[in-house]
């Protein structure tokens, strides 16, 4: 059949796609597809984490294979049981499931084994050197390095001082052991990398068996051999460590009296990290963030963990939006901020349930009302989703609305409420202003007005026109809530490059002292004294809701039915681009 004249779109897809599909139409790996997500569990996961676990699972889970979460515990003094539950937590909140669960210490006996065998082969010895010396012996880019005084030890004094780190009586540092590869190699992962260090502190799975420890870079390729992954995708910075990756996977098939791998070996592949304007993500400076009491632990809403997001009303879906459209690629880039917060408006739009709200109250006497009268409003609950349905609001003779929707004096580009002029109270009537009273200090303590029984939301009269809709809540029908809105943590748009000038520039200065010059005072505001409608009580905690002509709000995990509380997502236009211009 023809296809005539009309454009036929294409699947847009990252290049990491485009070789796992071609992988699977020449039938590599026996046309399996496995890949898998190794975290570390020494801190809670951030955004730059969700990127990965996109592809990770999101290509296993399109192409009909399987992802794997693996925790990579080989560093016992930072690692936690709470990481890692809150690792799987994240993982699902983002919409996807493991196949099976590993953890690197699985492999503690046999990368063991493999090291005792490279031992054996002459690939591998016991360096006694201490870290400066041997960091010092490792020349630089352009320079060769020198070979370790302990490089040619014998093999049965490689073995039984391999023994000896693993005993509990080498002092932490004492020893390491390291690959025998090539001191000159322009590659520097080359330079004789080390493969364990001597920890000496128990394991939470493994107990007091080990006391030496291998490094990442040993355990990551086997981990990947042992579990059958066919593609192992990670991060640019492992470019470099690739061909040592590879090497290594080279190594453990020869030991085991095969052929180094062509086909059926993991394959690495490497892309870009994610990169935002105003936020800095490295777990090292996050803790200290938590520990120095800026912000209030890991799931703080204005902390760039998922927790954190999650805490603050971002939808699991706004995310995997939001990395869909900044993609896979292979050069590193600083995404706005504007654009995921443009990503979870798109998202709350379609999902988020309206209400009535006032944050910033003043009271509205509609003096012509009848003072015991109150009325029952229909409200949509989203205009986007008919299904969502309606819910009643309660109108009376007192009500509160929006102190900034009212001006004494207003130029003639202020359409809202001002003495003299009309609006519409939403779903309501139509009201005229007619005074204020005020306190000693010349505060506004009361505005009054008059409706306009005939203008009725459905009647005909309601058709006619005015300038501006306000909203409002009933003032004794709606409950008093504490309201924390949220703004950016940092000032700046690139953190990690101020905090580093101003370490370079202070004497070295480091830690929480290079940041506080960065750090935005105004990034938490409660108040305290917000009003919102009685139906929100029904709501559950990370519910999404928009607060109508605020911004998009969710209920926080404190709210409780004596005291509510609500946390600011993102307001409904991107103010942040308007005020730092």
């Amino acid at each position: 059949m023809q296809q005539g004249t009309e454009d036929v779109k294409k699947e847009s897809i990252s290049f990491v796609e485009e070789i796992v599909k071609k992988d699977l139409a020449e039938g590599k790996n026996g046309g399996k597809l496995q890949t898998r997500f190794p975290p570390e569990p020494n801190g809670y996961l951030h955004i730059g984490h969700a990127k990965a676990i996109a592809i990770d699972f999101g290509i296993a889970q399109k192409y009909g294979g399987e992802c794997n979460l693996r925790l990579d515990d080989t560093n016992p003094q930072k690692e936690d049981d709470e990481y890692i539950e809150a690792i799987k937590r994240d993982i699902e909140w983002l919409g996807f499931k493991w196949a099976n669960v590993y953890y690197a210490s699985d492999y503690f006996q046999q990368l063991w084994d493999l090291a005792v065998e490279l031992i054996k082969q002459g690939k591998a010895y016991v360096d006694e050197q201490t870290s400066e010396e041997i960091a010092a012996q490792k020349g630089t880019p352009t320079q060769p390095g020198t070979n370790s005084p302990y490089r040619d030890r014998p093999v049965e004094e490689n073995l039984r001082l391999f023994e000896l780190m693993n005993s509990g009586t080498v002092e932490r540092g004492r020893m390491v052991l390291r690959a025998k590869i090539d001191m000159a190699s322009p590659n520097m992962h080359f330079r004789d990398p080390i493969m364990y260090r001597v920890l000496n502190m128990p394991h939470d799975r493994t107990g007091n068996r080990w006391n030496a420890y291998p490094m990442y870079d040993y355990t990551h390729g086997q981990s990947d051999f042992f579990e059958g992954v066919t593609h192992s995708i990670c991060t640019l910075e492992f470019v470099s460590h690739r061909p040592l990756y590879d090497l290594f996977v080279d190594w453990l098939k020869q030991t085991r009296g095969k052929e180094p791998l062509n086909d059926n070996r993991p394959r690495q592949i490497e892309f870009n990290k994610l990169n935002l304007t105003h936020t800095l993500m490295s777990k090292r400076n996050l803790l200290i963030l938590t520990q120095e009491g800026v912000v209030k632990g890991w799931d703080d809403p204005r902390m760039p963990t998922i927790c954190g997001f999650r805490r603050r009303g971002y939808s699991p879906e706004s995310i995997i939006n939001f990395i869909n459209k900044i993609g896979y690629t292979t050069f590193d880039a600083l995404n706005e901020m504007a654009l995921l917060e443009s990503a979870v408006r798109e998202d709350l739009n379609k999902r988020a349930q309206r209400v009535s709200a006032v944050v910033n109250p003043v009271k509205l006497v509609l003096t012509n009302y009848p003072a015991d009268q109150v009325e029952e409003l229909v409200a949509v609950n989203n205009p986007e989703n008919e299904a969502d349905g309606t819910h009643t609001i309660e109108f009376a003779r007192e009500l509160w609305i929006e102190r900034d929707d009212f001006m004494e004096d207003a130029p003639k580009k202020f359409f809202r409420l001002s003495i003299g002029r009309e609006v519409r109270l939403k779903n309501a009537y139509i009201i005229k202003c007619t005074g204020v009273k005020k306190n000693e200090a010349g505060e506004i303590e009361e505005i009054y007005a008059e409706y306009d029984p005939q203008t009725k939301s459905g009647m005909p009269e309601s058709n006619r026109k005015v300038k501006a809709t306000i909203h409002w809540v009933a003032c004794n029908h709606c409950l008093q809530a504490e309201v924390r809105n949220y703004d950016r943590l940092w000032m700046v748009e690139n953190p990690r490059d101020e905090i580093k000038r101003y370490s370079d520039e202070h004497d070295g200065v480091r830690g929480i002292d290079a940041m506080r010059p960065f750090l935005n005072p105004n990034s938490l505001e409660i108040n305290t004294q917000a009003y919102v409608e009685k139906w929100v009580a029904n709501c559950k905690p990370l519910d999404y809701l928009q607060f109508q002509r605020i911004g998009y709000y969710n209920v926080d995990p404190d709210s409780t039915p004596d005291h509510l509380v609500f946390n600011r997502t993102v307001g409904l236009k991107d103010n942040w681009a308007k005020l730092n211009k």
